[in-house]
């Protein structure tokens, strides 16, 4: 009977001991989910920010992928592009993978629909890079922290460009979440200049004639400077505008930075100028350096303007991972990452109180075409710094 009872006790411990297992494997690391455009229309900024975010976490943490004892794991989810599967991955991430944090994801959209899920689950969202002014304005909740830059900081740095007396304006985005809100945030930066029309096509349009014509006959008898300011985001080459022979109209292009091959078009406008969130480079830093030199190591190319932002969504979880000594509990990040400034490629990010949204840096460019380079080459105006730009605070909670 006594060895009965000394059996079945020790098949108890090695059953709790078994169950007890991946609690404590768990305990052991910091998971971090990261929902991305892996495919669909965003693909290719998808992918650099994943390079990005490796990279980062790698150099953050010395190589180690460790921290505080803990390792990191990543944990990898396509959302292509879609909403609804956001949504659902973001929530399989938080429940069924155990993740402690989130990262992304590529589209404002997608976002916008994963917004609620960092509520309900009570964990953080860290959006990169997501533009839509809404992500952290009227959609936003208290999990939510964002590295990217939003519309107003794209659109405040790059009316610096063109918003003189004088000038006549009229923009072309995607209609989109991401299009609707940057020109709404563009309008609300202009000051001095006139925005006498918007245009708003499909994300997905490769023939812009019909676009650009109202474009043209809204600009063309317009006295002074006339300029179309484009914001456009993944497939189609907006810049075919350009072969509608707009300078017999008298009408320029302006417009953001982008990804290197999509900068390949800005060859064709030298002079051309606007604001750009991140060119290899324009920073001077050690983290811009280090960035700079891993991925030429790697990739035998300098980091693009999506790497930036995964290396800067790292070095924003590492900062603040140290500071809680590799806690992750909800509040206790919150509380932490409210106000912190830390280091990325773009020099020193500080993440606002009122909305968790990252205040940094943009780049007022003007393009030089160099035959060293595939694409315009954005040299450097002038920095612009978080302070000159008064990035409203539009979240109504």
């Amino acid at each position: 009977m006594q060895r009965r009872t000394l059996v079945a006790h020790a098949a108890i411990a090695a059953l709790s001991a078994t169950a007890a297992a991946p609690a404590f494997s768990q305990s052991g690391e910091i998971r971090i989910a990261h929902v991305y455009s892996k495919t669909g229309p965003l693909e290719a900024y998808g992918k650099q920010t994943q390079t990005g975010l490796m990279m980062g976490l790698e150099y953050a943490t010395g190589g180690t992928m460790v921290l505080q004892g803990k390792k990191i794991v990543v944990i990898e989810k396509d959302d292509q592009g879609k909403p609804d599967l956001g949504k659902s991955l973001l929530a399989t991430a938080y429940s069924d993978d155990k993740a402690d944090i989130a990262v992304g994801p590529t589209s404002s959209g997608v976002a916008l629909a994963m917004l609620p899920v960092a509520e309900e689950y009570k964990k953080i969202l860290l959006v990169e890079p997501a533009v839509a002014d809404s992500i952290t304005g009227d959609k936003w909740n208290k999990y939510i922290f964002r590295t990217g830059r939003n519309s107003s900081q794209d659109a405040i740095s790059n009316a610096v460009a063109v918003d003189r007396a004088g000038v006549t304006i009229a923009t072309l985005a995607q209609d989109n979440a991401f299009g609707r809100d940057g020109v709404k945030a563009f309008k609300d930066a202009v000051k001095k200049a006139k925005v006498a029309h918007e245009e708003y096509l499909p994300a997905a349009t490769t023939d812009f004639t019909a676009g650009a014509q109202r474009l043209i006959d809204r600009l063309k008898d317009q006295p002074g400077r006339k300029v179309i300011w484009i914001v456009w985001a993944g497939a189609g080459n907006p810049f075919k505008i350009a072969d509608m022979d707009l300078k017999r109209y008298g009408i320029e292009i302006s417009t953001g930075g982008n990804i290197l091959p999509a900068m390949a078009n800005y060859k064709n406008f030298p002079g051309m100028e606007g604001a750009t969130y991140y060119y290899f480079g324009i920073p001077k830093n050690p983290v811009n350096e280090a960035l700079v030199a891993q991925h030429y190591k790697q990739f035998k190319t300098p980091p693009d303007f999506f790497t930036a932002g995964g290396f800067s969504a790292a070095m924003a979880l590492v900062t603040a991972l140290k500071a809680t000594n590799g806690e992750t509990q909800t509040p206790k990040l919150i509380k932490t990452l409210e106000g912190m400034s830390f280091d990325t490629p773009k020099g020193k990010m500080t993440f606002r109180k009122e909305d968790h949204q990252a205040m940094q840096s943009m780049y007022h460019f003007k393009i030089k075409v160099d035959p060293a380079f595939a694409w315009g080459v954005p040299e450097l105006v002038r920095e612009i710094k978080p302070e000159e730009m008064a990035v409203p605070v539009r979240n109504l909670r």
